[in-house]
């Protein structure tokens, strides 16, 4: 009998890491059908969308009371649909506000729920862990230290790899780019990651342009990376207040750019530990809503925000948040780094051994394999958590 998957990831990240999970499960597991809430990428692999992507991509605690309304049609709509038609297996990708209240509707009609990318309980909200426990089957976890935490507080969890050891593929040289974009290849490259949603670039694209105009422009050549995501009269608009001209906009190849960067910038978020894994020296950058990041401030757990940072244990990256995240602030910090050779070797030999805690596994056919072991028996328990 046809079996029927429902997805939900209310992110770019998730999108992308999601449509490989659903390639996998195409080709492993036979006569599945998949519906839910999902972008692009993963309506590329055939999930049926029951909603508008792009109205999920916000955060931050103001943002998210904003769409409130919107919120709870999704949840009643979904609720409904697991009245009527219940899918055979729920999984929840990343995006835990949403996500939790949906896997706890899964649970309470017995709809097992598959959790792939956990929530950051060791960040902020520990309790969530709790929550898990109750509504997961199973917790596919793509950072090496998050199993070892759940397992201790009884949750079923497997590591899968990080999906970005997957998804991170090159198709230029260093010249071959260069020819592409026109872009000096004797010259230093500094490439800018603002973000991939419309908030982030109104915060960080004006004080990266910022940084720019606080370095000498006779010594760099500047890359800015613009997301699919976002609206292209706003990053626009904004590039042409600047008044800056000698910039590349680079549109799609973001990991060539990664990798062909002396030094990047980076708007906090997966784009950070995707840097890392290439091996790229980087700053980290963030800004949010002033009452957003003051709750914030008094809740989180962890003194950094970067996933390498976090990784490691150390700052392998710099951070520069809220107020710090200025113009002049990065282009210090930018210039100082590139200005001294010791620095950047052992920032890349850290970056080394974080790629080698990653691995290399294939994270989408180990959540597709999990996926298929519980639709054949939903109270599926691996052997090693028995």
């Amino acid at each position: 009998m046809s079996k029927k998957i429902f997805w939900l990831a209310g992110e770019k990240s998730g999108d992308i890491h999601a449509a490989g999970a659903i390639a996998a499960c195409n080709r492993n597991i036979s006569d599945v059908e998949h519906i839910g809430i999902g972008g692009p990428a993963m309506q590329e692999q055939g999930l049926k969308p029951i909603f508008q992507f792009d109205r999920f991509q916000v955060m931050g605690f103001l943002e998210v009371v904003k769409h409130l309304a919107f919120f709870r049609n999704v949840e009643k709509k979904i609720l409904h649909r697991f009245k009527t038609d219940p899918p055979d297996l729920a999984v929840m990708v990343d995006y835990p506000g949403l996500n939790m209240r949906i896997a706890r509707m899964a649970e309470e009609h017995e709809i097992p729920v598959l959790w792939y990318i956990c929530p950051q309980f060791w960040a902020w909200k520990f309790k969530r862990i709790y929550k898990l426990r109750d509504y997961t089957r199973h917790v596919a976890c793509i950072l090496p230290f998050e199993e070892e935490i759940l397992k201790r507080h009884r949750l079923n969890a497997t590591y899968v790899g990080h999906p970005i050891a997957e998804e991170i593929k090159f198709e230029t040289t260093r010249e071959q780019f260069a020819v592409r974009y026109s872009i000096n290849h004797e010259k230093q490259w500094i490439g800018f990651f603002p973000g991939s949603r419309e908030m982030e670039i109104k915060r960080l694209l004006p004080v990266h342009l910022d940084a720019i105009k606080n370095m000498p422009s006779a010594n760099y050549e500047f890359l800015i990376s613009k997301a699919d995501s976002v609206n292209s009269d706003l990053f626009y608009n904004i590039l042409k207040e600047s008044g800056l001209e000698n910039i590349h906009i680079i549109l799609q190849d973001n990991y060539d750019m990664m990798k062909h960067c002396d030094f990047l910038t980076i708007t906090s978020g997966t784009a950070t530990i995707e840097a890392a894994y290439i091996g790229t020296p980087a700053l980290i950058t963030y800004k949010a809503n002033r009452l957003s990041y003051e709750i914030g401030k008094r809740i989180i757990r962890i003194d950094k925000i970067g996933l390498p940072n976090i990784i490691m244990e150390e700052m392998v990256f710099p951070e520069l948040i809220q107020d710090d995240a200025n113009g002049r602030k990065i282009a210090d910090t930018i210039m100082l780094h590139l200005s001294k050779k010791e620095i950047l070797d052992e920032t890349r030999t850290r970056l080394k051994e974080l790629h080698n805690i990653l691995g290399d596994r294939k994270a989408s056919n180990t959540v597709a394999e999990i996926a298929g072991k519980i639709l054949k028996n939903k109270m599926w328990i691996p052997e090693s958590d028995v």
